[in-house]
């Protein structure tokens, strides 16, 4: 188990990875001002646009990520 400490010292990049690859997660954005929904690989990486968030999860899912909703 990693304790609180060794979470604070990690760097950005090694925090990322935490998870990795099994993680991703759900962002809303606006594509051409329209609301849309990216996901993101733990490390930030953009893997996909949709235009339903439902539909981002279950891509995600199918693709054996556990989704995360980000704000």
């Amino acid at each position: 188990m990693v304790n609180l400490s060794e979470l604070k010292s990690m760097s950005p990049e090694a925090f990322a990875y935490l998870g990795a690859p099994a993680l991703a997660y759900v962002k809303e954005v606006k594509v051409e001002g329209e609301p849309a929904y990216a996901v993101h690989a733990a490390d930030g990486t953009a893997i996909a646009i949709f235009d339903n968030r439902d539909y981002a999860f279950a891509a995600a899912k199918q693709n054996d990520l556990d989704a995360v909703s980000v704000h």
